[in-house]
């Protein structure tokens, strides 16, 4: 079988299964594991080189404004690397590339592929389109046992929560300038690992807000998580701002608990790590409670 995958989450499912050799293209932001980037790359970005979270909020409203894609499908290497399975997903236009995307690309492919949708909005959704693509790929048998390694770490993670009180309160934010609140499957990861997320809603997009909204739903904890960012990308765009005084008003800043964590390796992309997502929220919340081994560029106090 020859894959192409269409977003980075489903190249690390691909590889999850062991399937490395069947991949044979990918997307310019598949860097996970490192040996993706290998791959030949046939989604590209049609973004400019800017930066600042507000100049690229700008270009994405832009090109969303002209009713135009942010990604570029190459044509001419997907037609040479005759693809058997194309995995996409419809959940996010900004996010990944989507059917709309493919489709005047593939209308050249001859045979034509099959072409596998993956949109997940809760975490049960991102384990079962796992086992979506291992019985689309022939490897089921992997993807549950991926699956019971993945149960095992959240069940972990959950009975340590039990004997809790208290929750914290927690305020999780996908972007800075203009703030944005997490949504889809993070409220779900902040509840697994005891927390309590105050404007997130499970299940839905994430959403624009105001400093004032946050600073009046008080969180006690922050946790830093630009959608397509990792760990030293979040903490330098968060040192950057100028935040309003409200926000050292509230008990997070009073009581220094702002951290930012690797957005993209772990809570942005709906694949296997979502897990270490959660055992990372655990340790934010209750740092004397079950400890895991986190890999070192995962999580930074910056408060």
């Amino acid at each position: 079988m020859r894959i192409c995958s269409f977003l980075p989450s489903a190249t690390e499912i691909v590889y999850a299964l062991g399937l490395a050799d069947s991949l044979v293209g990918v997307t310019f932001e598949c860097d996970f594991p490192a040996e993706a980037r290998l791959k030949p790359v046939v989604v590209e970005s049609r973004m400019r080189t800017v930066s600042g979270q507000a100049a690229i909020d700008a270009e994405v409203s832009e090109f969303m404004a002209r009713g135009e894609s942010l990604y570029r499908v190459n044509s001419e290497k997907l037609r040479e690397l005759r693809p058997d399975l194309i995995i996409t997903q419809d959940l996010c236009h900004v996010c990944a590339a989507s059917p709309d995307d493919l489709a005047p690309a593939i209308s050249r492919l001859d045979p034509k592929p099959r072409v596998l949708d993956l949109s997940p909005r809760t975490l049960d959704e991102v384990w079962s389109n796992i086992l979506t693509v291992g019985e689309a790929t022939e490897r089921g048998a992997e993807a549950r046992g991926l699956l019971a390694q993945i149960e095992r770490r959240i069940a972990r993670i959950r009975d340590a929560e039990q004997n809790e009180s208290s929750r914290p309160r927690v305020l999780c934010l996908e972007w800075f300038d203009p703030p944005f609140i997490a949504g889809h499957w993070v409220p779900e990861m902040v509840a697994l690992a005891g927390g309590e997320d105050v404007l997130g809603k499970a299940g839905e997009p994430g959403f624009r807000s105001t400093w004032e909204a946050i600073c009046s739903a008080e969180p006690e904890i922050i946790v830093a998580m630009p959608c397509g960012y990792h760990l030293d990308g979040a903490v330098g765009e968060y040192r950057s701002l100028h935040f309003p005084p409200a926000l050292a008003d509230t008990p997070t800043a009073a009581e220094g608990r702002v951290y930012a964590v690797d957005a993209s390796s772990y809570f942005s992309r709906p694949g296997p790590r979502l897990a270490t997502g959660v055992e990372i929220l655990a340790q934010i919340f209750r740092p004397e409670g079950a400890r895991v081994n986190l890999p070192s560029d995962a999580v930074e106090r910056l408060a």
